[in-house]
Formats: structure tokens, C-alpha cells, sequence
């Protein structure tokens, strides 16, 4: 029997790659807690993408367990043991906001939590591939402090640094800089990761993503820029911006595309390996050319203001460089670019709020 684990899989990644995976595998056994709904309130419930991927794939079988706990995971690897063959890791406490009113608990999610299912998997499934979905802000505010020069709608690398024409690359330093307590505690799980890979001789991959977007995010102000953009244009509710202007660039990979990467790399594992995962050059906006981008496919004009005072530890400008990812894997490209990726977005969000409101 062939089994896939997927933690957070009510979330965005983990939902995108149940329905993935639910063709490929025998059984896919989702572990989510909606721990999201007490990070981020309402808007972060997760149990309607819950309920979703149950109705729709029958070799689905969800477990309710807080990866904080070895106790409550540990049943759930000796059930199962040798015939787990892929664990994607993709629960967290995702937004640096929130971490820092709650450390104790952003580690344990992150970093303790990472560290069970690494163990867990090691003691019974040895030789299953474990990914990991990493973040761009291990690299922290080093990236502010790029050549960058600023342009109408967005701040730019220089066109004389020609090293990062493609973007940051997984090169770039992760010391000496400001993470946020949320970027500190994805550092410790992304090093462990790798660890695992490198000193027990396990296939680890450490995916470092830059904004990972798709239809079943269930965005909030604190994290899922794109999808609570849409909503607050779809449903006229205010939205702030958080300094740099509003030019503040990011990179941006639809969820399909994430979790193709994912596919690519169990085919054919390494052991600790690293990829930066974005959008790239092929997906990238400002918040001010998200803005513009909302506001055409709703037709509507998005009610916001302007804050001086920018997220801690936040990005002036972050772009993936995905060449090495793309070098081991050429069979790997994007499939959705900026403007449909947003459009299947407004599509979800429209719909369940059809159906609340019915």
C-alpha cells in the first residue's frame, strides 16, 4: 500500500495536495487541527476546505492532531509505518505578526512541531521523502539591502547587478539579520530539515516559498496578501498597506505549481536539499500592481489607506531565483501566471460567499 501524509492539509498547500496526490497514492492521510482559526479568527477557518476535500476524495482520511504533540502523531505513524512513502509538511503558524504576540506557541508549531514529524518519520517510515514548506524570510531583512531602485508602482533591483537579474537565489545569506520570531522559528525547522537529510542520510527537501497563493486560501489581514486583498475588493472592506509605499514587491506561485514542485522532487529526492520557490520573473507584483490587478477583474474600487510604519522584518523586494530548482528538474515549469491565478481566486471567494449567504 502507497501513503502520502500531509499536514495542514485544510490549508492552502495541504488541500492542494491532497487533490494531487489523491490520484497517485492509495490512501492520503491529512493531519490539521485548524489551528489557522485560532491564529487569524474567522477568516482563517479552515473547516469549509476541510469538509471540501473529504466530500470530493474518498481515499481521504482526516486526523485531527496537533503536531505539537508526539503522543497524538506517533498512533497515527505506527498505523501506517513502512507503507508511508511521502510526507509533504505544510502546517505552520505562517505570519511574522502573530508570532510575535505568541512565541512560545509560533515555536512550537514551527520548529517543535517540524522537529516531531522529522522524528516520527525516521522511526517508522525511513525511507519516505519529507518536504517541507519553508519561507522565503529565513533569508530575514537581508534582501532590503539589495541594490534596489525605486520605480511608479514598484521598487526594482539595480539593472547593473546582473548576479540577481533572476532573482534571490538560495546563496543568500540567512545570518545576520532581522527574521521576525516567525522567520526565527522557520529558520530552526528549515535547518533541521536539512539536518535530517544530511546526518541520517533521509530525502529531506526544504522548499523556501515566497507568496503561495490559489483559490482555497483562506486569507487574513495577517497572512495571504492576495487572497485577502480579493476578498476586501470583492466585499468592499478596508485594507491597509504597511509601509514602502505600497511598491513593496513580491513573488507569487499559484498552489498547483507549488505542489508540482513537490511532485518533481519525490520522483527523483536528494537528501537536504534546498529550492527557493516563487513565482520568480514569470509571477511577481507590487502591492500597488496587486491593487490595480484586483480592482479590474471585480470591476470594483478597493477601499484602503496608507501606513508609514512597514511590517517588521518585511521585504522591500523578493523575487525567487528558481534556476537551481529548475536545473534538477527540467521537466518543471509554471502553469498559472498573476492574472488568472488572481481571477481563480475572486471565482472561490464569490462562490463560498454565495453559498454562506444562501
Amino acid at each position: 500500500m502507497n501513503i502520502a501524509i500531509v499536514t495542514g492539509s485544510a490549508g492552502l498547500i495541504g488541500s492542494e495536495s491532497v487533490a494531487f496526490l489523491s490520484e497517485k497514492f492509495d490512501l492520503v492521510v491529512g493531519i490539521d487541527n485548524n489551528l489557522r482559526e485560532y491564529f487569524f479568527g474567522a477568516d482563517g477557518n479552515t473547516d469549509w476546505n476541510k469538509s471540501r476535500i473529504q466530500d470530493a476524495y474518498s481515499n481521504y482520511k482526516h486526523y485531527a492532531a496537533d503536531i505539537r504533540e508526539v503522543s497524538q502523531l506517533e498512533p497515527i505513524f505506527k498505523e501506517y509505518g513502512t507503507d508511508i512513502k511521502l510526507i509533504i509538511h505544510a502546517a505552520a503558524q505562517p505570519s511574522h505578526d502573530w508570532a510575535a504576540k505568541e512565541p512560545f506557541t509560533d515555536f512550537g508549531v514551527n520548529a517543535v512541531g517540524t522537529l516531531n514529524m522529522l522524528e516520527m518519520t525516521r522511526l517508522n517510515a525511513p525511507e519516505a521523502v519529507f518536504i517541507f514548506t519553508s519561507t522565503n524570510k529565513v533569508y530575514g531583512d537581508n534582501p532590503n539591502y539589495l541594490p534596489l531602485v525605486e520605480l511608479e508602482t514598484r521598487w526594482e533591483i539595480d539593472e547593473n547587478h546582473a548576479y540577481f537579474k533572476n532573482g534571490i537565489d538560495e546563496q543568500h545569506s540567512i545570518d545576520h539579520t532581522k527574521h521576525s520570531v516567525f522567520g526565527a522559528s522557520k529558520v530552526a525547522a528549515d535547518i533541521m530539515v536539512q539536518e535530517y537529510g544530511k546526518y541520517f542520510g533521509m530525502k529531506t527537501g526544504v522548499f523556501r516559498g515566497g507568496c503561495l497563493t490559489g483559490p482555497n486560501h483562506s486569507g487574513a489581514q495577517l497572512h495571504g496578501f492576495l487572497a485577502y486583498l480579493m476578498k476586501c475588493a470583492i466585499t468592499g472592506n478596508h485594507y491597509t498597506i504597511f509601509g514602502y509605499k505600497g511598491k513593496q514587491v513580491r513573488d507569487n506561485i499559484h498552489s498547483h505549481d507549488l505542489v508540482n514542485m513537490f511532485w518533481h522532487f519525490y520522483q527523483n529526492p536528494r537528501a537536504g536539499e534546498v529550492y527557493n520557490a516563487g513565482g520568480g520573473r514569470f509571477a511577481n507584483c507590487s502591492m500597488l500592481e496587486a491593487i490595480a490587478l484586483c480592482e479590474e477583474i471585480t470591476g470594483n474600487k478597493l477601499s484602503y489607506s496608507y501606513s508609514e510604519t512597514n511590517r517588521i522584518g518585511d521585504h522591500i523586494w523578493y523575487v525567487s531565483d528558481l534556476s537551481k530548482f529548475k536545473e534538477h528538474y527540467p521537466g518543471w515549469n509554471w502553469e498559472y501566471g498573476l492574472t488568472e491565478t488572481l481571477s481563480q481566486i475572486h471565482d472561490g471567494i464569490t462562490s463560498r460567499l454565495r453559498l454562506q449567504n444562501s
